[in-house]
Order: structure tokens, then sequence, then C-alpha cells
């Protein structure tokens, strides 16, 4: 089992540290792993399950995979804590855990075949800079060659500021190699739907065209295994809970606490936490599906625009900001995500276990930015001081999503409130992606030619 690090802290105990999480648990998700479905489903490629023996270099290829638990102040009878998934400094983000994760697979699969890979993935921007992260860090530490794994990531250009810049990008032939792909603005949306449409009906195709297996990293269980790390430190590492515990998380898919939800099942056969999601106005689905059935906006409340303030107001609905500029702003480009696929099985679990869900609004978030700013110092999670250099909103919309649902008594008094730290950084803490170096496309046929042409690029 994991050692523990702890530190001072109040309420419910001193701060809990897992480093290299990966590592320690290594063992037990190699299992994990193994116990999968052979195919993603569809037919397309994977590298399978397997990791690799671990030994030094890759050890040091899973060191930023820390998770950190810290307690916070009380607020309105509610104890709240932290779980912060946000260690790796050159991500942010909690997509660093399934990056490694998968890349380590991707590893595996090249040594024993001899074959190349390119993994190719829609994002929103965090998936993209993670699992470009892990495809350095695997060339870097020489776990394999340039030529060996490459990645082709598509972003919507709505979030291409978001993407930070990386060593894959300082070298021409490495940056022909591992392109980052932009959809025009308007079309978050779409960078799933255009990759989706390329792995299900010319993935063979294309993998024949290249030259190298194409693997398509859509599928939930890519991700679900490394996020079962958090219900695996939770069982082994904190305390337990006097009352309800709620894990909050700003979502939209909701991968991360489905993970939280399957790592406790296979730990102990029951999973018992309650889970409160926090979504904005620009992509609510989740919120509206689990309290409406639906994903149908007509369930969003009406709004009156106030005269005085220019603010949209309505107090009728709890789930839903009672302020907003829009009523269908977009807080944060990350969650972009519309009727979501998990969307039955996050809500099978609420509705069973326990939990709820809320929508915030920008106007929200920046009346008790302060509030939250203070509520994290003890952390050390230091957010900008002023609400205009955040560059990735996830932690303190789910921060907002929680004083407000304690507010509005969603939350029980006597509960303990877990947030998932999932990112958060400001425009002072990264470079990012030179946009003279992302390549712009608009469909299927040209995301597949600028496969082809990476894939020439990475063999020569």
């Amino acid at each position: 089992m994991p050692t523990t690090a702890s530190g001072s802290g109040a309420d419910l105990g001193g701060r809990v540290e897992l480093p290299e999480a990966l590592t320690q648990y290594y063992e037990e998700l190699t299992a994990l792993l193994l116990s999968q479905s052979p195919q993603n489903g569809g037919g397309e490629f994977t590298p399978g399950w397997s990791l690799p023996p671990l030994d030094q270099r890759l050890t040091e290829f899973f060191r930023p995979s820390t998770l950190t638990w810290s307690p916070l102040a009380t607020y309105n009878h509610c104890r709240l804590s932290v779980l912060d998934l946000r260690s790796n400094p050159a991500t942010r983000t909690t997509k660093t855990f399934a990056s490694l994760l998968m890349v380590a697979r991707a590893v595996e699969f090249v040594r024993r075949t001899r074959e190349r890979v390119m993994i190719v993935t829609p994002s929103s921007a965090n998936k993209a800079t993670a699992l470009r992260d892990a495809v350095w860090r695997a060339v870097d530490l020489g776990l394999v060659s340039p030529s060996e794994i490459q990645i082709v990531c598509l972003v919507p250009e709505i979030s291409v500021h978001k993407v930070w810049d990386s060593p894959l990008n300082h070298d021409p032939s490495l940056r022909r190699a591992n392109p980052v792909l932009t959809l025009p603005a308007g079309s978050a949306q779409n960078v799933k739907d255009i990759v989706r449409a390329v792995a299900v009906s010319e993935a063979e195709q294309v993998s024949s065209r290249c030259g190298v297996n194409v693997w398509f990293t859509l599928a939930l269980d890519n991700y679900k295994v490394a996020d079962a790390i958090r219900g695996f430190m939770e069982r082994d590492m904190l305390p337990s809970p006097e009352g309800a515990r709620v894990h909050a998380h700003s979502v939209s898919s909701a991968f991360g606490l489905l993970g939280h939800d399957y790592g406790q099942r296979w730990r102990g056969g029951i999973a018992r936490s309650q889970y409160f999601l926090v979504q904005h106005l620009a992509a609510p689905d989740m919120v509206l599906d689990l309290y409406t059935d639906s994903f149908d906006r007509a369930g969003l409340p009406t709004y009156t625009a106030d005269p005085t303030t220019g603010l949209h107001v309505q107090c009728a609905d709890l789930h839903f900001p009672f302020t907003t500029h829009a009523v269908d702003e977009n807080l944060d480009s990350t969650f972009y995500t519309h009727a979501p696929v998990t969307a039955a099985a996050m809500k099978s679990i609420i509705r069973t276990q326990g939990g709820g869900g809320i929508v915030v609004s920008l106007h929200e978030c920046v009346e008790r930015y302060g509030a939250v700013r203070e509520l994290l110092r003890p952390t050390g999670i230091d957010i900008p001081a002023d609400p205009r250099d955040v560059r990735e909103w996830s932690l303190v919309m789910a921060m907002v999503g929680v004083l407000n649902g304690i507010d509005r008594k969603l939350l029980q008094a006597g509960t303990e409130v877990v947030v998932h730290a999932s990112g958060t950084y400001g425009v002072h803490e990264y470079k990012a992606l030179s946009r003279e170096h992302a390549i712009s496309v608009s469909d299927p046929e040209q995301l597949i030619d600028q496969m082809i042409t990476a894939s020439a690029c990475s063999s020569r």
C-alpha cells in the first residue's frame, strides 16, 4: 500500500500526498488494464492493455503523477477539501494520468511488435497538451524513438490558445510529425465528430496508407483506469467520512468521476460515494439530463433581462445560475460536449448513490473569485489574483458550484465535499502554442491528408 506524507491541516486532519501514483499502484493498474475488453469497440486498432516492465526510466516517465488531498475550511457546516490532480507542471491538468498510461501502453506495443503507432485525438486543449507531453516524455527518456510513436491532435480554433507549447513543437521535424490541427471557430463539438467519422469508416484505409497503426483514443476505457486511482487513494489514504462524502467535479462527460466510481467498485465491490456535477451554460447537458431526463435546452429556466444591471436573472431553478451575462455563455471552452454518451451511467450512479449537479456562470464565478482564492491558499494552489488572467476555469467552476450548492441547500449541512481540482492555470503559467504552428482543417478528408503527411514525416 502507498505511504502517506502528512502535514498540518484543519477540520479533517492533515494533508495527504500520494507521489508518483501510477508507479505506486503499478501492479494493481496492470491487473485492472488487463481486465478490460480486448477492443475499444468498432474493431479499430488498440495497442492492447499491457504495460512495460517497471524500470528506472519508466518510473521517471510516471513521475508527474502525484495526487494531493488537502482539507479546507468548513463552509456553512459542510467540511470542504480538495483533491489536487494537476501536479504536472507541464500541463496542470488531470489528463496527465490517462495520457501517461496510454502512451505507456503504446510503448509496450512498439517494443513487442516493432510496429509504429500514431495517436489521433480530438481535444478541447487539455487532453492534447497532456498527450503531447506524455509522447515527448517517452521520446526524451528513450522509451521509444521519435519515429515509433507520434500524435496528431485536432482542437477547436476557439481553444488553441489553451494548447501548451511543447518540445514536440521546437524541432521542425518533430513538429511536422506531431501536428496540432485546428477547426474553424464555432465547430468545437465537431472535433469529436470528425475524428469519430474517420475512426469508424476510414481507420483501416488510413492505417494502410500511412503505414502505421492509427489509434483513435475516444473510448472511456482509456481514461477510467487512470482515474480509478482516485478511488484507490480514497480507500487507502483518506480519513473515513463522518457522514456523507460528496465528490464535486467540473465536467463535460464526467470521465473522472466515472473512473473514481470504477476504482471504488474494483476495490470493494460496492461504491457509496456521492457525486456533484458542475457545468456551464454553453454545455449544461449532464445537469439538464439529470433533472429533466433530456438534453433539450427547453429544460433551462426562463431568464429575464434586468434593465438595471444588464444581467439575465432567474430564481426559479436552484440548479442553474441566478445571474449571467448571457443565457448561452461559454465560460470555458474545455467543456463543450453535448449529449455525452456517459450521461446515462452518471445519472444512474447519482440517483442510486446520491449527489446532484449545478450550472454556474462567469458572473457568479467572478463574484466569488476572491473567496475561492482564499479558501485555496492554504493548499498551495495559487490561482491568479486577477480573474482575467485565468485560462483554465475548471477548479474555480467546481468551487463556486459547491459554494452555491451549499447556499442553496443542494448539498446538505454536515456533508463532506471533496472538490476534484482537475485543472487550473493562468496566462503567466504557460507558453501557448504558436498559432503559426497550428494547421487548419475543416473536414475528415483534410484530417486524413494531415495524418498521411505526418506519418511520412515520422518515417523519414
